[in-house]
């Protein structure tokens, strides 16, 4: 079966997951049994993710720009295109944009009967996002 859904037309992030301007593009979302999803995030300079977690872990590829990312008490990383990024199941944890340059990932996750595929928290705040190391 071919879905044609790559037309353009992405759906912008919801404000209350996201700071910034955010693109959607849901590229797998299989019926049950499956329990994956898969979705191209593309973040514009300095958009990032509020904190959230996953009940069932997630992968991030990174396949364009610079971002950043981290884990609750940890620092921030840079990612790059190439980077595969695994954040543990219910990791609480962020991911975005550099400031200065565009992020497109594609984020893979999990859900079930019994899980949600994500649960978000508070937003990054501004202070928490300067602390980011360069990206040059």
């Amino acid at each position: 079966m071919i879905e044609r859904v790559l037309t353009g037309r992405i759906d912008p992030g919801k404000v209350f997951w996201f700071t910034g301007e955010v693109y959607i593009d849901a590229v797998a979302a299989a019926p049950a049994p499956s329990r994956v999803s898969a979705a191209l995030v593309h973040f514009m300079p300095g958009a990032r993710t509020h904190w959230h977690r996953h009940p069932l872990s997630q992968t991030v590829f990174v396949t364009e720009g610079v971002g950043l990312c981290q884990r609750r008490g940890g620092p921030i990383e840079v990612i790059r295109p190439g980077d595969r990024v695994l954040f543990e199941a219910d990791e609480e944890h962020w991911h975005g944009a550099a400031p200065n340059r565009l992020m497109v990932h594609l984020a893979i996750n999990e859900s079930d009967a019994d899980h949600d595929v994500v649960h978000w928290l508070t937003p990054v705040t501004d202070d928490e996002y300067a602390a980011a190391p360069p990206t040059d």
